[in-house]
């Protein structure tokens, strides 16, 4: 039987790709797993309701100047680095498997010093700073994104994979996505979504895209408006629930089943992050994408350009970005299917759906 440790955390970005590898991983052969994450990190509430065994490590990142807090964390890093070598002599794990945030790096490292087979997995087209600094130590990086492998020079080895996606993203056929929405086929269906908490910037100008096609036939908008945002929004339009504004909106705080608005869609308004655009491309839907201006490295303009590069999508950026600008670009793809179905075409040419079968083999091929 193999031990198999994986560490991934702060994000969903990390947390979800690592869960579908161990699933994977459970899926190919007999393996007893260990999560390591942090206790305040979104992994302390999403990882045990996988039924994964889950321990700690007291790791944060570094403030990129110096002071008190600085020491403090550099303190609690070089204890991480002891507890996750403790963690190492009991568990006895055949390979360890990294998906970013600074948790990996004591885990990672404690592993790479013993010999024991290290993988990390790299989603963004710019690198995580844990990651590249990892990379020097472990024995295989499995990269997302082909242009990745750029920032892994010194790795010994490094594999295009592409990014890990739920197996439950392929299961829904178009015809079952519509029945889900009560949708004709012939409607042409917008899904709109900026992450779990929402996107201000995107449900602000959404509002107005809400009231252009108020009515319009032949069109279903469906925003994910994220729960923080859900009540704002609403008041804005003057609706009293998410079904009531108009027949061609339906507004919802967060959407349960995403694969079902996956598989229904024609036309997705999206963020960059890694994950999500990995499930655009193997379902092959075209997208406009907003990139979240924040994000570390600016990592989700660049995932954003790979697709706009290759054909399979259309970039707005965030503090550029207005109702008037999704109207135009919503209006012109109903006017031009032909243009949309060749986008579809091209993210579907970008989609790797054996990602994560891909990394589980490549992992298992490694272990001890």
């Amino acid at each position: 039987m193999k031990r198999v440790i994986i560490s991934g955390g702060g994000t969903g970005g990390h947390i979800y790709p690592a869960i579908t590898i161990y699933k994977e991983i459970a899926a190919m052969t007999e393996a007893e797993f260990l999560y390591i994450g942090t206790e305040r990190g979104l992994e302390a509430s999403i990882v045990p309701k996988e039924g994964l065994p889950f321990r700690t490590l007291p790791v944060q990142g570094l403030a990129r100047k110096l002071s008190l807090q600085t020491a403090v964390t550099l303190g609690k890093s070089v204890g991480s680095l002891f507890m996750a070598n403790s963690i190492i002599s009991e568990f006895k794990p055949d390979v360890v498997i990294g998906t970013g945030g600074y948790v990996c790096g004591p885990i990672l490292m404690a592993a790479a010093l013993r010999k024991i087979p290290t993988l990390i997995q790299e989603q963004n087209v710019i690198a995580g700073i844990t990651n590249k600094i990892l990379s020097r130590f472990v024995d295989v990086v499995a990269v997302g994104y082909e242009e990745a492998a750029a920032s892994f020079s010194h790795c010994k080895r490094v594999i295009y994979t592409g990014n890990p996606v739920r197996p439950e993203v392929l299961i829904d056929s178009r015809s079952d996505g519509r029945r889900h929405f009560k949708l004709d086929d012939s409607d042409f269906a917008v899904l709109i979504a900026g992450g779990s908490r929402g996107a201000r910037s995107i449900n602000n100008a959404m509002i107005e895209v809400h009231r252009h096609f108020k009515d319009r036939k032949g069109i279903k908008l469906i925003h994910v408006t994220g729960s923080a945002e859900y009540d704002r929004v609403l008041a804005e339009l003057g609706a009293e629930d998410g079904n009531s504004f108009s027949e061609s909106s339906l507004i919802l705080s967060y959407l349960h089943d995403m694969p079902k608005g996956l598989a229904a869609a024609d036309l997705a308004v999206f963020r960059a992050g890694a994950v999500g655009l990995a499930e655009l491309t193997v379902r092959g839907i075209p997208s406009i994408l907003i990139p979240y201006p924040y994000a570390a490295e600016d990592h989700q303009t660049y995932n954003a350009r790979s697709l706009v590069t290759a054909g399979a999508a259309r970039m707005i950026v965030d503090k550029m970005l207005t109702g008037e600008d999704l109207i135009g670009e919503i209006e012109y793809f109903l006017e031009n299917r032909e243009e949309l179905a060749h986008m579809a075409s091209e993210a579907k040419a970008l989609g790797r759906p054996n990602a994560a079968r891909d990394i589980a083999q490549l992992a298992l091929e490694i272990a001890k």
